[in-house]
C-alpha cells in the first residue's frame, strides 16, 4: 500500500544552530517501502551504539548536547526521526499514525542497521515506544538512559497529562516553537525555531497532532479509546520485561520541572527498571531534559565505565 506523504525541503535545516550532521535516509524499511526515514549516524561502527530516540514534539535535535558527549568518548551515535518528524517523511494523513505504525517502523530500522551493543537513549514518546523494543530482541540492547518518560498501561490520566491532550486537540497548528520555549526557557530564538524547522505549515504536522491520543491513558471517568487502547498490551508486556528479564546497565536522569512525567511518574518507572539506581535529578530542568544533557550524558558514561 502507497502511503501518500510530504517531505520537508532540505533548506529547513540549513543553519540551525548546534546542528552540522549530515543526513542519512533509509527508503526501503519492510512494511513502509516509499517512505524516506532520516537519521544521524556518527563514530565507530565496531563501539557501543548510544541509539538516541525523540518524543513529541520533537526530532533528533533534541539530543545536539549528548550526542557530542557520546562521540568525543570513541562511541557511536545513532539518532532516529520517526516518521511525522524531523527529516523524515510525514504521512499527510493522520490516521496512519497509530502506536503499532510507529513501534514497527523502530523495530525494522534497528533491525535495518543491524544495530548490536546498544544504549538505548530515551524521553517521552521515545520511550513509550523505545521502553518496549528491547524485550523483541534482547540480545541488541546492553545499556539503558531514560528520561521522563513512562510506560502507561491504561491507567486514569492525571490532571497533567490531560491538560495536555485538551490544548494538543484544540490548536491542529501547533506552534512548536513558543511551546518549546514555553516549557524550556533557556532555549534561544533560533533554537525554538529549530524545533519547528520540519513543519513549513499545518499540513506536515499529523504525527504531532496524533502521538497525544495515542497515549495508552483514558479521561478520568471514562474508557480506553480505541486510538489509546492499542499499545497497552505490548506496554504491559514491556513492564514485566524490564522487571524481570532485563540483565543490562541503566542510568535514569529526570527533569525535576516537568509537570507530567517529572518525579512521581518516573520514580514509579524506576521500580519497574530491575537494577535501576538511584536517578540523576536535574534540578532546573523540564519535560525536554536533553537540553540540559551534556552533563547527563557525561554521568551516564562515568556510571557505564565507556569514558
Amino acid at each position: 500500500m502507497t502511503i501518500n506523504a510530504l517531505r520537508t525541503p532540505d533548506e529547513r535545516f540549513d543553519n540551525l544552530p548546534g546542528w552540522d550532521y549530515a543526513p542519512n535516509y533509509i527508503e526501503d524499511l519492510p512494511g513502509y517501502e516509499g517512505l524516506r526515514m532520516h537519521y544521524v549516524d556518527e563514530g565507530p561502527k565496531d563501539r557501543t551504539t548510544f541509539l538516541c530516540i525523540h518524543g513529541e514534539p520533537s526530532w533528533s535535535y533534541l539530543f545536539r548536547k549528548m550526542m557530542p558527549v557520546f562521540t568525543a568518548a570513541g562511541h557511536r551515535v545513532v539518532a532516529v526521526d520517526m516518521f511525522g518528524f524531523g527529516r523524515s517523511d510525514k504521512p499527510a494523513d493522520d490516521e496512519v499514525y497509530t502506536y503499532h505504525f510507529h513501534r514497527n517502523a523502530l523495530l525494522a530500522f534497528v533491525e535495518k542497521l543491524d544495530l548490536k551493543d546498544v544504549c538505548l537513549v530515551v524521553q517521552d514518546w521515545g520511550g513509550l515506544l523505545g521502553l518496549t523494543l528491547p524485550m523483541a530482541a534482547p540480545e541488541r540492547y546492553t545499556r539503558l538512559i531514560v528520561m521522563n518518560t513512562g510506560l502507561p498501561g491504561g491507567e486514569e490520566a492525571g490532571e497533567g497529562f490531560s491538560a495536555w491532550r485538551a490544548f494538543n486537540r484544540a490548536n491542529p497548528d501547533l506552534d512548536i516553537a513558543g511551546l518549546m520555549q514555553r516549557a524550556t526557557p533557556i532555549l534561544s530564538d533560533a533554537e525554538a525555531a529549530a524545533y519547528a524547522a520540519p513543519y513549513p505549515d499545518q499540513s506536515y504536522k499529523g504525527g504531532v497532532r496524533r502521538f497525544p491520543e495515542l497515549v495508552m491513558m483514558k479521561e478520568q471517568g471514562k474508557d480506553l479509546t480505541p486510538l489509546s487502547s492499542e499499545g497497552v498490551e505490548t506496554s504491559l508486556a514491556a513492564r514485566k520485561f524490564w522487571s524481570e528479564d532485563w540483565s543490562g546497565d541503566s542510568f535514569m536522569a529526570i527533569g525535576m520541572q516537568d509537570p507530567v512525567l517529572g518525579p512521581p511518574a518516573m520514580q514509579f518507572l524506576r521500580s519497574l527498571i530491575k537494577g535501576c539506581p538511584e536517578a540523576m535529578e536535574v534540578a532546573d530542568a523540564g519535560h525536554f531534559v536533553q537540553e540540559w544533557g551534556g552533563p547527563i550524558a557525561e554521568a551516564a558514561l562515568e556510571k557505564f565505565g565507556l569514558k
